[in-house]
């Protein structure tokens, strides 16, 4: 009996010993015939929504020239792209369990996000304000006591107004809109005062309603968003390579026409131009672009 006692231990502790073998990386998975998964939003206009039927947006082609760069770096000539639709509320999720290798949309990096996710270096930076009716009195946050204010769940945005609207007693009512879309009807529909998001969004929210003239974008900024691609938090070669690509299509200056496409050109689908040029801040931030952002 102490004989087995003592060769049940052995093999125990031998076995704790083995080595536990560790998840794939991302290249290391498309070296070996995998392919790359590209997280997409639905309504995230001009970044990334659904036109007929497919995933466009200037986050998707930027993510498309990465996905280059994972080809070429892997020697995977047939490597697939498969894209996968998510929600503001999954979105970090999809990443951090692996489901996904690249989120391209309108996610801000902020320090709370970096817990979960690594981001590369932002490719838009962007503040929330207010979407409301064009015949609406609406001027500014403050405006809004006693009234009803919709924002996407699981968005910077909604957290900062939720902060303030406590903190500082505005007696706001704050409800959650399960995407963009939704928050912009509601507002039409007359079952919120204001939408708040980042306004490059709402831009291109209103631009593709029926009737973009009755909308209206008011407000000072309430947030700073630096927007960036995000991917996996512990895969630094990965993030290595998209960082530099990243980087070499900003100072190579390759990014510009890319953001003309989707800010100053007519897009679909109502080809219709944002007519939104590169903001000093998104400009002296290129100057000299950095994953590293103040947030």
């Amino acid at each position: 009996m102490n004989k087995q006692y003592w060769g049940l231990a052995w093999c125990l502790a031998a076995l704790c010993c083995v080595p536990v073998a560790t998840a794939a990386t991302v290249l290391e998975r498309i070296s070996a015939g995998g392919k790359l998964v590209i997280a997409h939003r639905e309504s995230a206009v001009p970044f990334s929504y659904v036109a007929s039927g497919k995933p466009v947006g200037y986050a998707v082609d930027l993510c498309l020239r990465l996905a280059e760069v994972v080809r070429k770096k892997t020697g995977a000539k047939d490597m697939a792209v498969e894209f996968v639709m998510v929600s503001p509320a999954n979105r970090i999720e999809m990443i951090e369990q692996g489901k996904a290798d690249l989120e391209c949309g309108s996610t801000t990096n902020n320090a709370e996000r970096r817990q979960k996710v690594a981001f590369t270096v932002p490719h838009f930076i962007t503040g929330a304000r207010l979407l409301t009716k064009a015949s609406s009195s609406i001027d500014r946050l403050e405006d809004l006591q006693g009234k009803t204010l919709a924002s996407t769940q699981g968005t910077t945005p909604l957290k900062a107004v939720t902060q303030a609207n406590r903190e500082r007693l505005m007696g706001i009512k704050i409800v959650e809109a399960p995407d963009h879309a939704r928050g912009v009807e509601m507002v039409e529909k007359g079952e919120a005062d204001a939408f708040l998001m980042d306004d490059v969004l709402l831009y291109g929210l209103a631009a593709a309603r029926p009737d973009p003239k009755a909308l209206k974008v008011v407000g000072r900024f309430v947030t700073t968003e630096p927007l960036a691609i995000m991917l996996p938090k512990n895969d630094p070669e990965f993030k290595k390579l998209v960082d530099e690509e990243m980087k070499r299509l900003i100072t190579s200056r390759e990014i510009y026409p890319i953001y003309d496409k989707w800010f100053a050109q007519p897009i679909p689908p109502h080809n219709k131009p944002l007519n939104i040029p590169v903001s000093y801040l998104l400009r002296d931030f290129w100057k000299y672009p950095t994953d590293q952002v103040p947030f």
